[in-house]
């Protein structure tokens, strides 16, 4: 088929060209040509085309079947401070540059997934600003004005994804990297819990505040890709299990920025549209003291977290004369710091701590400005240590509290640039933050990255809550059929209505009672995909209920119509050969209504 790419690489959009046939080499061929032709500083190691032909060779051979992984073939890139085996990590830095052995736990927990990579992008050398520029490769831009900074650290993983060029990105976070970048090109950086990913293969900027983040034109997609990537790591010091944090659904109180608070740097479009956002969600606004988190924010590079940056620096063996002038600027000055004041670091940090939690228990989340405003390149190589410290004043404080945050978009300043509101709640609130921040997204209506009219997908159909999984009916199972007692039985609600992306066949299966459906997942049919309810059930009754799916029915990944997929009844092919199809009814609800007067004919089916 001729493939035509469309703006930006939703999720959505890649499964769908899969489903109507087309080919991934195809596919990520033309990936690697709009990389080439776009902002040449995004990347600084596209992938070889020989690589790539051999990514999509083993995925065909391991999973020949269109969208049969949760990512299957779909176009990443990776921040490079984290390891591609056979590509090289630079930290843009090209005195430490040296080809990776093996894969960082995330990047292969990707690839197992189905993910191609599409090369390693740029950042601010060694993850050390926030502005982008900070790299002998080159300064990635705002997708939207060349003129202006496109966000750092991670600025070539935000530009990649807002540019079209791939699906999702990784990036990094210990001060905003996987926040600021997503503001400034219009795109959703999550930032998770500390520790909810594992950092190994990372190259550590400070170690204990460091966090893998992922950018995505949607909440959606970017909570997909989170979701592939997290998991305690017992090999990383810094790894912990989760233990979710709930955010109440009714009552909810949103922290935002008491007027003494508000500092936007004279910037009026970035002022309007965080009051903006603040009127978006119904909920509660109280104004808090952001004073103790602006301190806390202040320890980053005004504290004994410098002399960190340095430590990880030092363990590399490189002289300070290889390093671009800021950033040897902000790790002379950890040489100058003491034990003493490392201590003295840390006590402060538990105070601030305290005073922080005082101000949060006044609310169940925060709602901050992203950034206070952005910078033309030009501003930012002027002033390159006050300006990249602006940009952090709402951002630095997080993972020293070990807090989740979401960047989303809020809309476009009359000057045509994008800018962004951030939620923030406690730790492992991660789940709990994505109906808000989908929320924000969408009454923002800013599109995604380049493409201000793009669709936003729905969130996935699984549930957030660990203890429950979700589960796709298409017969007899169905609300209303004479199967559905027995997920009703196990304490099964309903989530909702679904449709398959088009590839799937029904057939009603002979002998089966009472009558039931065999559905069944052929790549190169297009149809008009098939209706199916999607059901949540507590983890036990789940594995009571697929235990006693008879032969030939059995439990594997059906993808929707929105992108998402999600456990459902799928059928042994064999067991369809000779057997009635069913598709052009749409569902099995819609058979057995149109077949009411004929039970004989009904009855080998379901």
């Amino acid at each position: 088929m001729s493939l035509s790419l469309p703006k930006v690489l939703t999720l959505a959009a890649v499964r769908e060209a899969y489903a109507r046939g087309a080919d991934p080499h195809e596919l990520i061929a033309a990936c690697a040509s709009r990389i080439a032709a776009g902002d040449r500083a995004a990347f600084i190691t596209p992938t070889p085309a020989a690589i790539l032909q051999d990514a999509v060779a083993a995925l065909l051979a391991r999973a020949p079947g269109p969208n049969s992984l949760p990512l299957w073939g779909v176009p990443f890139a990776v921040k490079d401070n984290i390891d591609v085996a056979g590509l090289p990590t630079t930290c843009a830095c090209p005195e430490f540059a040296h080809v990776a052995k093996e894969d960082a736990p995330v990047v292969a927990k990707l690839i197992a997934a189905g993910a191609i990579v599409m090369g390693k992008t740029n950042l601010d050398q060694f993850a050390t600003g926030l502005n982008g520029t900070r790299s002998p490769y080159g300064a990635p831009r705002s997708v939207f004005d060349a003129d202006f900074i496109s966000g750092g650290s991670s600025s070539g993983s935000a530009v990649s994804v807002a540019a079209g060029s791939v699906t999702f990105s990784l990036g990094t976070d210990t001060a905003g990297s996987g926040r600021v970048p997503a503001m400034l090109n219009n795109i959703v950086g999550i930032k998770p819990t500390p520790g909810l990913l594992s950092n190994r293969g990372m190259v550590p900027a400070c170690e204990s505040l460091d966090c893998i983040t992922v950018f995505a034109l949607s909440v959606a997609d970017a909570a997909e890709a989170r979701r592939v990537t997290e998991g305690y790591d017992p090999a990383d010091p810094w790894s912990r299990a989760a233990q979710p944090h709930v955010i109440p659904g009714t009552g909810l109180r949103i922290g935002v920025l008491a007027p003494a608070d508000r500092d936007f740097r004279g910037d009026a479009n970035a002022e309007r549209l965080y009051d903006i956002a603040c009127a978006r969600l119904e909920a509660t606004l109280v104004p808090i003291d952001y004073t103790p988190f602006r301190d806390t924010a202040a320890l980053l590079y005004d504290g004994a977290w410098v002399a960190e940056r340095e430590v990880a620096f030092a363990a590399l063996g490189l002289p300070p004369s290889v390093l671009d002038p800021s950033v040897g600027a902000i790790f002379a000055k950890g040489r100058e710091l003491s034990a003493l004041d490392a201590f003295r670091g840390l006590h402060k940090l538990e105070a601030l701590k305290r005073r922080c939690a005082e101000q949060l228990a006044k609310v169940d989340v925060l709602l901050l400005p992203t950034a206070p405003t952005t910078f033309t390149v030009a501003e930012m190589l002027d002033q390159p240590i006050a300006a990249n410290s602006a940009l952090g004043l709402y951002t630095n404080f997080c993972n020293f509290l070990g807090m989740a945050a979401i960047a989303v978009p809020s809309g476009f300043g009359d000057n045509g640039l994008p800018y962004g509101a951030m939620l923030v709640a406690p730790g492992f609130s991660d789940d709990a933050l994505l109906p808000l921040a989908d929320t924000l997204h969408r009454l923002a209506a800013t599109g995604s990255g380049i493409d201000r009219e793009a669709i936003l997908p729905p969130l996935s159909a699984s549930s957030p809550d660990a203890a429950r999984i979700d589960i796709a009916v298409v017969g007899a199972h169905l609300s209303g059929m004479p199967l559905n007692p027995e997920v009703t039985g196990l304490g099964g609600t309903l989530v909702g209505p679904r449709r398959t992306l088009p590839g799937y066949r029904l057939f009603a299966l002979p002998g089966t009672s009472p009558p039931k459906p065999g559905m069944v997942f052929e790549p190169d049919y297009v149809g008009p995909g098939i209706e199916l309810e999607v059901w949540s059930l507590p983890a036990e009754g789940f594995a009571q209920f697929v235990g006693a799916i008879p032969s030939p029915l059995g439990i594997g990944r059906i993808r929707l119509a929105d992108g998402s997929d999600v456990a459902g009844f799928l059928c042994e092919s064999w067991a369809v050969a000779g057997a009635r199809e069913v598709t052009q009814f749409g569902g099995w609800r819609a058979f057995v209504a149109a077949n009411a007067a004929k039970p004989a004919e009904a009855t080998s089916a379901s």
